[in-house]
């Protein structure tokens, strides 16, 4: 799968406990498990282990699937999953061997009904595995293009596209459908809306930075839609996504025609196919990205870590996301440890400690009353100091002693540093701006003597948000001069 992308945010997952009744609902899996228990020792499977004539038919009669237009695909497809899932195994016949085997039940069909919710977890996203390898259909026109491009497949042959292909097309398409859903509101939920098919797929096809598509790719986009249609609808057998598919009648010209921008209402737009990602889905798409090296976080995995792991953590995190690692971090721990912890991990001068001191103020706040101890600790230390008064004064707290001037002056560039690296809203930072720049009289005519590492930056970006244009050239002025004052230094 793709790694070459902005880091993921944290998902939050559903319990365990929770995922595995879904997983144990899922038709696949539960097909897999009846026709696992129906098989029993000695029934006769081909040389592969495939269920051919007279057994595929038993099979489908057993799933209640007889007069399914596709009642043989689904029971192959829930025979491949007890296969892949180790429910059942077949003892003698090997690939391209003449002869077939006999079935025999496999040492995983016991965690069906013995095993925790992680076992049962494993068996389904063994199952998941099983379904994603399956060789699919022979795609619309022109196939479908190797993932990460735009262009005509060039080993697409008479056989059609190369299955390696295939496979790695779907592994993007399904990455792109993770990222848009935890990406949804920025807080990483545990699910989100549906996705048009077309998005979907002119999200992997479309060049970046490609302003109007191309014919050709529009066209590759069209096959996309007919080939993940059929991809879909057996993933949803899954479990892994809820999937409404593309209206029938237009796949009746081979593949659908890409409709105009504009033109469709939402009713329209569904008849293209919607999917969405199941919160079954979130924890098996997390669990593939990562198999094969992506970084993709879960709240909750810093819980164990120490307190500059999880600063430096979250600092990259949306803020409904940080704020509830956070809270999973603080639980279980003593509160003045915690705190103690927190406060000596947001020290120090690297590029990194802004946002550091700026998540240690916001974690300080879910600690409560049993912070304040280590706060008063630090009322004299340089860099803590002013974090610690406003803590205090934010909690109504007594005998909060005032600030030197200097530490006044250091306080307010370092909180506009720490939001700059948030990258957060423009409207906000630039209130925050104007606000800090203007609660001090003679603001510009100290600040650039501030000893802090992000100080001509910091003066910098005032001259460009401040929307006063004489605070914005006094701004530039004084960064001139932070700057001359480092580079006399050096």
């Amino acid at each position: 799968m793709p790694s070459a992308r902005p880091p993921l945010p944290p998902v939050r997952l559903r319990p365990d406990a929770e995922l595995a009744r879904a997983a144990l609902a899922a038709p696949v899996l539960a097909r897999a498990v009846r026709l696992a228990r129906w098989a029993g020792p000695g029934r006769p499977a081909g040389a592969g282990g495939e269920l051919a004539g007279a057994e595929l038919a038993a099979a489908v009669e057993v799933l209640g699937l007889a007069g399914h237009e596709d009642g043989e695909a689904r029971a192959r497809r829930a025979w491949r999953a007890a296969l892949g899932a180790g429910l059942v195994e077949v003892r003698g016949g090997l690939p391209g061997a003449g002869a077939g085997g006999v079935v025999a039940a496999g040492e995983a069909l016991p965690l069906v009904t013995r095993g925790g919710p992680r076992d049962v977890l494993g068996l389904w996203s063994d199952a998941l595995e099983a379904v994603c390898a399956e060789t699919p259909a022979p795609a619309g026109r022109g196939g479908v293009p190797p993932a990460g491009t735009a262009g005509p497949d060039p080993r697409a042959g008479a056989a059609g596209p190369d299955p390696r292909a295939e496979a790695a097309f779907l592994d993007e398409v399904l990455a792109a459908l993770y990222r848009l859903t935890v990406s949804e509101n920025g807080s990483g939920g545990s699910g989100g809306g549906p996705v048009p098919l077309p998005a979907l797929a002119a999200s992997v096809i479309v060049p970046d930075g490609m302003g109007e598509p191309t014919d050709d790719v529009l066209e590759q986009v069209s096959g996309a839609m007919t080939h993940l249609d059929g991809r879909f609808r057996a993933l949803a057998e899954t479990g892994l996504v809820e999937y409404r598919p593309v209206d029938r009648a237009l796949l009746a010209d081979e593949a659908p025609e890409e409709p105009e921008p504009g033109e469709l209402d939402e009713d329209d737009v569904a008849r293209y196919g919607m999917v969405r990602l199941t919160p079954l889905g979130l924890y098996g798409l997390r669990r593939r990205l990562s198999a094969s090296g992506v970084s993709a976080p879960a709240v909750g995995d810093l819980a164990g870590r120490d307190a500059g792991e999880l600063l430096a953590a979250v600092g990259g995190y949306p803020p409904q996301a940080a704020r509830a690692e956070t809270g999973r971090w603080l639980a279980g721990r003593d509160p003045l440890d915690a705190a103690r912890a927190l406060l000596a991990a947001a020290k120090g001068a690297d590029s990194g400690s802004p946002l550091r001191r700026l998540h240690c103020q916001q974690a300080l706040a879910l600690v409560g009353d049993g912070a304040e101890p280590a706060v008063r600790e630090v009322l004299d230390d340089p860099e803590l100091g002013g974090l610690a008064r406003v803590w205090l004064a934010e909690r109504g707290a007594a005998d909060v002693p005032p600030p030197p001037e200097p530490m006044v002056f250091w306080l307010a560039v370092d909180t506009i540093a720490a939001h700059l690296d948030a990258d957060g809203d423009p409207d906000t930072l630039r209130d925050l701006v104007e606000g800090l720049a203007g609660r001090h009289g003679g603001f510009f005519d100290q600040v650039w003597r501030v000893e802090h590492p992000s100080t001509p930056e910091v003066l910098e970006a005032v001259g460009r948000l401040h929307r006063d244009r004489r605070v914005a050239k006094d701004a530039r002025k004084a960064a001139f001069r932070a700057r001359s004052r480092v580079g006399a230094r050096a």
